[in-house]
């Protein structure tokens, strides 16, 4: 077990109040990471988690949607914990519209978001776990990585982009300490996922082609998490790391 051990290791994981963010990062504290939650909501709950487990909790606010957001976020993650060892990538956003309908706006929110701001802190935290010798970034990509979808043109083409600047920062920095994957989830029960939820005719749709038959939660994010930010994963590079209960495969 000691692969998969992250005693003294510090992760950050944004948009950790809830949902995936908050699963994944009690998820590593439980394997033993002390754990910097970032985000724009109340994280009390988060905290109480964490701490329960005897782990150490530090709580930043940041809002992704200001110009150089990402990069500040890193700058004081470092201050505040004194070294990034695991960064996890999971804020993001979601616009649903018509294409044809789908504002300027709209698309320059979900890209400022899912990926402008998710480069910014790789690039910043890949800097850090460079200089350091060690570093695991776990971006959060989607099924939307592969797919179309419907009605999220921005959110598609944020998470494609995701799965090739994971491929990209994993072939330049692999040999310099620091592995890049993804996670790709399939639907989980989460606050962006309500409005597919509360759809009776989409819901069972969804659910009737997952072969596992049903939704996935935040737990289910535990292990993967763990296993991409451990010893365990050290000759895995540039993956993309599907769990989705079998929907890529039905």
């Amino acid at each position: 077990m000691q692969l998969f051990s992250l005693e003294g290791k510090i992760a950050l994981v944004t948009g950790a109040s809830r949902g995936l963010g908050q699963g994944m990062a009690v998820g590593l504290a439980e394997a033993g990471a002390d754990v910097i939650g970032a985000g724009i909501s109340d994280m009390s709950e988060t905290r109480q988690q964490i701490e329960s487990l005897g782990r150490t909790f530090y709580e930043l606010k940041a809002d992704l949607f200001e110009e150089g957001a990402g990069k500040q976020l890193i700058a004081d993650a470092i201050e505040k914990a004194g070294r990034i060892d695991i960064l996890v990538n999971n804020a993001g956003i979601i616009r649903r519209n018509e294409a044809e309908a789908f504002t300027d706006k709209d698309w320059n929110d979900v890209i400022n978001v899912n990926l402008n701001a998710v480069f910014q802190m790789c690039r910043e935290a890949g800097n850090h776990m460079i200089e350091n010798g060690f570093g695991r970034i776990i971006n959060i990509a989607s099924m939307l990585s592969f797919q179309g979808g419907l009605r999220v043109p921005a959110y598609t083409a944020s998470k494609h982009a995701i799965a090739g600047l994971t491929k990209s920062l994993a072939n330049e920095w692999s040999k310099k300490g620091v592995n890049v994957n993804a996670i790709a989830p399939g639907y989980m029960v989460t606050d962006n996922t309500a409005a597919l939820r509360a759809d009776e005719v989409r819901n069972a749709y969804i659910t009737s082609r997952i072969p596992k038959g049903e939704w996935g939660t935040p737990a289910d994010l535990k292990g993967p998490v763990v296993f991409l930010a451990s010893e365990a994963s050290s000759y895995v590079n540039g993956h993309i790391l599907c769990v989705d209960g079998g929907w890529m495969s039905s």
